[in-house]
Parts: structure tokens; C-alpha cells; sequence
């Protein structure tokens, strides 16, 4: 029999930032990947995630080199960095997300999907610019919700949790995990898997195997990676988020804050319902 093949799509996150081994990142995939079959039996993993990637990204780049490894589990990460953009746009966000999740699905293999935190409050922003990246977030997070489930994904609830506010977990930028971040999430992927009959090889270690970074160190990385890291995000986004962030302020004070809520539910909304109806309609010869 050839080997379970395990291939892993999306951002930082899913490329393992935060949990370095040797001049490289492992992450949480490259863990779950080592549980996926026991001792006697082999896995082929491949990680095509990269730092910085969008839904594009996945959808056009990630998505053609992973249907082409054939794989049997397929792991798809993805949705923070489009909150992070001035070109952030739910129903494309959904469109992409809908057609790569088809893909995977409809070549047989196994659907790993998650929702996350969002950046505005892992990053301790204050209200006015938390808020609407919360929104971005929650919204991007209720299309992956209803497509999981479409698509009968194994879903991680990773929004949510002690995981999100123990400073343990999560590396010296506050918006990666460490590596006993990376394990949790290997661990409740494989959890999932496991009950499902997918996963027959050992549970990852829920604890680290290398030290913890020195608090000089994250503040070094923070110094140089972090900062560039953080700078080329704001280029973009800055001048949109004084805007989003601006209007947060004069709908506060006119107590109509609401209004914000119901806008982007309305948004995800159109999004899906574009989708339904994108799907009911007849193929024409």
C-alpha cells in the first residue's frame, strides 16, 4: 500500500512560525503529521504553506501543487492575512475558500479547516482598532464554519478558549503560536481524527521539546523580524484601519454601534447566499 499522503495549505501559521527546529519552522502540521499512522506504516508530508499567504494565494498557487500530490488528508489554514488587507472582501474570501474546499473534497481526501483569533485582540490593540479586525475575523470564521460543515471537514473550534489567552502558548509576536501552541493544535486535530477512525499513530506530546526562547531573544526577534513583520502589514492596512477604526469612534458616540454588527452579518450572508445560488444553478452545454 503507498503511504498516507498529508499535505498542508495556508499562512504563518500552518508554515509553523513560532516553533523553530534547527534553521527552520516544524509548526503543528509537520506534528499531527507524525501521528497520522504508527511505527510500521509511513507518511508523506508535504508543506506548502507560506508566510503571508492569502485565500489567492491557496486558491491559485497552494491548491494546483496539492491536488497533484494526490493526497488522502489535505489540512486548509487560511483566512487572517486577508483580514489584514485593505482589499478584505467576505464574498471573495468565501468564493475562494468554497472552490478550494470543493477540490480537495471531490478528489476524495480528508478536509482539515479552523477558525482563529483575531489579530486585533492577540496583538492587544486598543478598542477602536480591535474592533473592526474582530469583525473581519468573525465574519471570515462564520464562512469557514457553514463550508466545513458542507463539505464535512474535520473542523477545529481554535477561535475560542483557554488556548487563546495563556501567554504559554503563543510566541514572543502574540499572533503565532509557540511550540506548546503548535502542539495543542496537533493534538486536538489528531483527537478529531482519531475519533474518526484517521489517525492510528501516536498522540503528539503535549509538551515542548525544546526550551522556551529567553526573553531576550523574543525581544531580539521582535527588534528585527517582528518589526518588518509588523511594518509591512501597516503599509497596507494602516491607512484603512485609521478609516474602519475612525468610523468604530463616531458610531460609539452616536450609539449606533450596531449598525457595524448587522452590516457584516448582512455581508456574510450575501456571501453564502451567492454561493447557494451559485451552486443551484443548471450547467448549460
Amino acid at each position: 500500500m503507498r503511504p498516507l499522503r498529508f499535505v498542508a495549505l495556508g499562512d504563518s501559521l500552518t508554515e509553523g512560525v513560532g516553533d523553530p527546529v534547527g534553521e527552520g519552522w516544524r509548526g503543528w502540521a509537520a506534528l499531527l503529521a507524525d501521528g497520522l499512522a504508527p511505527a510500521d506504516a509511513s507518511v508523506e508530508f508535504v508543506n506548502l504553506a507560506v508566510s503571508g499567504a492569502q485565500t489567492r494565494d491557496v486558491l491559485d498557487r497552494q491548491t494546483p501543487a496539492a491536488l497533484a500530490e494526490q493526497p488522502d488528508i489535505a489540512s486548509v489554514v487560511i483566512g487572517v492575512n486577508d483580514t489584514l488587507r485593505c482589499t478584505f472582501d467576505i464574498r471573495a474570501v468565501a468564493e475562494r475558500l468554497d472552490k478550494v474546499y470543493a477540490a480537495f473534497t471531490g478528489q476524495g481526501a480528508v478536509l482539515l479547516t479552523a477558525c482563529l483569533p483575531d489579530p486585533g485582540s492577540m496583538l492587544g490593540l486598543p478598542g477602536a482598532l480591535a474592533r473592526p479586525l474582530a469583525r473581519r475575523q468573525r465574519a471570515v470564521n462564520a464562512v469557514v464554519h457553514v463550508l466545513s460543515e458542507r463539505y464535512g471537514a474535520v473542523h477545529l473550534h481554535a477561535a475560542e478558549g483557554d488556548w487563546v489567552t495563556d501567554r504559554a502558548m503563543w510566541s514572543a509576536d502574540r499572533l503565532h503560536p509557540g511550540e506548546r501552541g503548535h502542539r495543542q493544535l496537533a493534538l486536538h486535530f489528531h483527537a478529531s481524527l482519531a475519533e474518526a477512525g484517521l489517525a492510528t499513530g501516536p498522540v503528539p506530546s503535549p509538551e515542548p521539546e525544546f526550551p522556551e526562547p529567553t526573553r531576550s531573544a523574543s525581544l531580539w526577534w521582535l527588534a528585527t523580524a517582528g518589526t518588518g513583520w509588523v511594518a509591512r502589514r501597516c503599509t497596507d492596512l494602516l491607512p484603512q484601519l485609521i478609516t474602519l477604526a475612525a468610523s468604530e469612534v463616531r458610531h460609539r458616540a452616536r450609539g449606533t454601534s450596531t449598525r457595524l454588527d448587522i452590516s457584516a452579518s448582512h455581508a456574510v450572508s450575501s456571501a453564502l447566499a451567492a454561493l447557494s445560488v451559485t451552486e443551484q444553478q443548471p450547467d448549460v452545454a
